[in-house]
């Protein structure tokens, strides 16, 4: 059998689980114009097109993952997609409108049920020993304390909250772990105070500082916990891809990766079009669309256009960030 991937996370990851969810608008995308320009109908991904879990999908031979909570497509042997947009690592956030990384791992755990009631004991271990587990999770533990105007700002210092997230993060990896898991693959967080939702309240224009060095320790901390988990546990191995930077490269160098827009985003309305709109089924109505998505690198107020995400995935395939293994090797790995 082919290497199964399973992906937990947020809307860089979600392939849809929020269309079945009772939430509002705010969190999903399955209104025009999302999936315009490759499903050519919305599909529940933030994006114009494929996100990067369908191009990892992609390079290693599998089909696209499901959504585990899409209706009558449960046949999970692939892998499934658990992600959630909106989704962070804390209960707490955007709690009641999005799956947590807490329900994440229960419904990862059903899917071990699965397997071993399909193919027994020993053979569901060496598949989920041999699977890839991708995550992209914490921006939305970040970003919700300014979306929101969060006590927590004043409750907690940066590195306590992050501490926090980080170790709800490692109770979720050792839970995976202890399951039979061993192929771990991780997105460090990008600097939200660059999206074009976060630049608005800046009356510059520029970058917003506070949530990005939020971002900035959480990376820092998170390759630290990777590097002791890796001591700790045996046979454990990861790849962890520096998002951040790589992101941030096409927000301030767009023409140097074939974009003539980093700034501002394709969909939404107001200055940057940073305001939460695109679509016209959420708060806000009115909205615009540019003329040719291909130019931007943000396609709403906080993601990014599938240009710029099979971009990243193609370099994350290949790439090794800090002496981790780069995700291609992660899949033929024995």
């Amino acid at each position: 059998p082919r290497t199964s991937l399973f992906i937990f996370g947020d809307s860089i990851l979600d392939v849809g689980n929020n269309n079945y969810i009772n939430t509002t608008t705010l969190d999903q995308a399955n209104f025009w114009p999302y999936g315009v320009n490759f499903f050519h109908y919305p599909t529940g991904r933030f994006s114009d097109g494929r996100v990067i879990s369908d191009f990892i999908a992609e390079r290693a031979n599998l089909p696209l993952i499901q959504p585990y909570l899409q209706p009558h497509k449960r046949r999970f042997y692939y892998g499934v997609n658990f992600a959630s947009a909106g989704g962070g690592a804390l209960v707490e956030t955007f709690k009641g409108s999005v799956i947590d990384f807490h329900m994440q791992l229960q419904n990862y755990k059903q899917v071990e049920e699965l397997f071993r009631h399909k193919f027994g004991e020993v053979e569901a271990k060496k598949r989920l020993t041999s699977a890839v587990y991708l995550f992209s999770i914490g921006a939305n533990d970040y970003l919700s304390l300014f979306l929101t105007n969060s006590s927590i700002l004043t409750t907690y210092t940066k590195s306590e909250y992050v501490d926090m997230v980080i170790g709800n993060i490692t109770y979720v990896i050792t839970e995976i772990y202890n399951t039979g898991g061993r192929k771990f693959a991780f997105l460090n967080v990008p600097k939200i105070g660059c999206v074009p939702v976060s630049r608005i309240s800046n009356a510059n224009g520029e970058c917003n500082t506070e949530p990005s060095e939020y971002a900035m320790l959480h990376n820092k901390a998170l390759f630290h916990v990777l590097e002791e988990l890796k001591l700790k546990l045996p046979g454990f191995k990861f790849s962890l891809y520096d998002f951040s930077t790589y992101a941030q490269q096409r927000i301030d160098y767009p023409s140097k990766y074939g974009f003539k827009e980093g700034k501002t985003a394709c969909c939404g309305t107001g200055k940057f079009r940073g305001i939460w709109s695109c679509g016209g089924a959420r708060l806000v109505k009115e909205f615009e669309l540019c003329e040719n998505v291909n130019d931007y690198v943000f396609w709403d107020s906080t993601h990014f256009t599938e240009k710029v995400y099979e971009q990243l995935a193609d370099e994350m395939w290949n790439l090794h960030s800090y002496g981790s293994h780069s995700i291609k090797e992660l899949f033929y790995l024995s």
